[in-house]
């Protein structure tokens, strides 16, 4: 089985995070979040992957190095201009004749999608999209169905009181060869605002799939950070990275990580490979990725610090994500959801609240 990733948004709202990197390289509890997702659709037997993107092409090809993803090979299609949901996987599908899984880039989820596949073919469908589950529709694309799971309509982002289901679009779809016909080439199209309403005009073609697991949207700075706690906890079934062991309950260490034993590290938690962290440093609900350094006495509660970054002696990082190789100097605080961006520095002694501090020159 085929998969067409989209991987194509500048992801503007984790800037600076993705002035460097984009936003499906993001280190997810210190694995990039794309490898994650083709790890994920490699357990249901998809073989071959295609990227459709058109932002920061070339880290993609340098991340991989190459056309495989362990076993799955990869394939590489990047636009000349943003093309849309529809229109990106139109041009992914250039030469596919067969079945594909498509799912964007940045949903992470524990979909059953063997499952999903089952459901599909039971019905003979063109296409099934896969619905989850929220407790307030009113900021999404809502999902109404018959009783068989075709799709009846489509309504975006209704007031909460008046939304007839609470069963969102939650981004991955299954999709026949017939489907690509329906896309004119090299257009800006919306498979969501476009194609798909229009497929309901023929009956039995488009279907949607409940499944009531986890589903998560990693594109903004307060998901993202949610993303790493959750995993952290357990909610996807299975340890936050393999090579990580549970020292404690609740307390993953990677191999070569220093930790000095007056350090105080409270659950869930994992320290990367290579990180050290000093004396008396505090680490609550936090991820420290590869060779990081948390200096003495340093904070950080519901923080990401991504690779190779310092943090240093007496400061705290609150609810923030700090990027790869930055440096937050001594009795520093970046609280309530500050981003720092890669190799950006924040000088000694300052106070960032909710800001975004990016690199000189970026």
């Amino acid at each position: 089985m085929k998969a067409i990733v989209l991987v194509g948004g500048e992801g503007t709202r984790l800037r600076p995070l993705t002035l460097t990197t984009p936003k499906p390289l993001l280190p997810i509890a210190n694995i990039p979040f794309l490898e994650r997702q083709l790890s994920w659709l490699a357990s249901f037997g998809v073989t071959e992957a295609v990227l459709s993107m058109g932002y920061l092409p070339d880290a993609f090809k340098e991340h991989f190095v190459g056309d495989r993803f362990g076993d799955m090979r990869l394939r590489y299609a990047v636009e000349e201009k943003p093309l849309g949901t529809a229109g990106g996987i139109r041009f992914a599908a250039e030469g596919i004749t067969e079945r594909v899984v498509v799912c964007n880039g940045d949903v992470l989820t524990a979909l059953d999608l063997g499952a999903m596949v089952a459901f599909h073919e039971d019905r003979k469908a063109q296409a099934s999209i896969y619905l989850c589950r929220v407790d307030d529709p009113s900021m999404f694309g809502v999902v109404p169905t018959r009783d068989d799971g075709e799709v009846i309509g489509f309504i975006e982002k209704p007031p909460r009181d008046q939304a007839p289901t609470n069963w969102i679009n939650a981004g991955t779809y299954v999709l026949e060869p017939e489907v690509f016909d329906r896309i004119p080439t090299r257009v800006n199209v919306s498979i969501e605002r476009e194609t798909f309403p229009r497929m309901v005009e023929t009956r039995g073609a488009l279907y949607a799939f409940p499944y009531d697991g986890y589903w998560l949207d990693i594109g903004t700075p307060e998901k993202y950070l949610q993303a790493h706690t959750d995993i952290l906890r357990g909610d996807l079934g299975e340890p936050p990275t393999q090579s990580a062991t549970e020292a404690s309950p609740g307390i993953w260490v990677e191999a070569g990580a220093t930790i000095d034993p007056s350090a105080n590290l409270h659950a869930p938690v994992l320290i990367g490979a290579g990180a050290t962290i000093g004396a008396g440093a505090t680490i609550d609900n936090s991820v420290v990725g590869p060779n990081a350094n948390i200096a003495d006495r340093a904070i950080l509660r519901r923080a990401v610090v991504h690779r190779n970054a310092r943090v240093g002696e007496h400061s705290e990082v609150a609810d923030s994500v700090v990027g790869a190789e930055a440096q937050i100097e001594s009795s520093t605080s970046c609280v309530d959801v500050t981003l720092v961006g890669a190799q950006a520095r924040v000088l000694r002694g300052t106070q960032v609240s909710a800001g975004r501090v990016a690199a000189e020159g970026q």
